[in-house]
């Protein structure tokens, strides 16, 4: 459902390395959000339809995954944001919802792009056809040193980590960078929160960052 006039909603994506803390960061967003009456629809990817977390299983949990060349991951995880745009996130954009995305299509940019080391031009060309029109007003990055990201992975849950998680550092530095990159040129889109805080601190400028984004004529319009 491409957007044929400018939507009431607004989109917040969260990105972030592997235990950045951005989920954690985009619930208590969506609480806030809550609490001063919006409605509020969070969504994730690969996955948030049913098409999507079908194909979030191929990507992260499939037996075969590590075979999985840099092309097919570029496709699959747009394929799925295709249908998310379409099934979730318009509709929402539409009737005046805040959406809240963990990840959209700036993590294809940097995982598959700057990560994987495929051409610049192929991959926005296709994220741009996956998305049509639909693009975040605000894009929150929680950063954290690679050696930060790689310890809160081994230290989760007893799960045996998804083939996202068993990357490299070299993998995790390059995608690290990559975020600061897009950041520091679109300025206007980014905001960069300092992941090495506690989850409270984070939250509070989260928060502050959000507020003075959705005070914003610019944005309210």
């Amino acid at each position: 459902m491409p957007l044929k006039q400018k939507p009431a909603g607004k989109l917040i994506s969260f990105e972030g390395s592997e235990g950045s803390g951005k989920s954690t960061q985009l619930s208590r967003l969506a609480a806030h959000l809550q609490k001063a009456h919006h409605e509020v629809v969070t969504t994730r990817e690969p996955g948030g339809t049913e098409i999507g977390e079908q194909i979030r299983n191929i990507i992260v949990h499939n037996s075969k995954g590590d075979e999985m060349c840099a092309e097919t991951e570029l496709l699959l995880f747009t394929a799925a944001r295709a249908q998310l745009v379409r099934e979730i996130i318009a509709p929402a954009l539409i009737r005046g919802a805040i959406v809240l995305s963990d990840r959209f299509l700036d993590s294809s940019t940097v995982y598959q792009g700057i990560g994987r080391n495929l051409a610049a031009d192929p991959v926005n060309q296709i994220n741009r056809f996956a998305v049509g029109n639909v693009m975040p007003d605000m894009t929150i990055v929680i950063d954290v040193p690679t050696d930060v990201s790689l310890e809160r992975i081994r230290q989760r849950a007893s799960d045996l980590p998804d083939r996202m998680e068993r990357e490299n550092i070299d993998f995790y530095e390059k995608v690290r960078e990559g975020y600061l990159v897009l950041a520091k040129g679109m300025p206007d889109r980014f905001v960069v929160i300092d992941g090495t805080l506690s989850a409270d601190a984070i939250e509070k400028k989260v928060w502050h960052a959000v507020s003075e984004r959705l005070a914003s004529p610019a944005v309210l319009v």
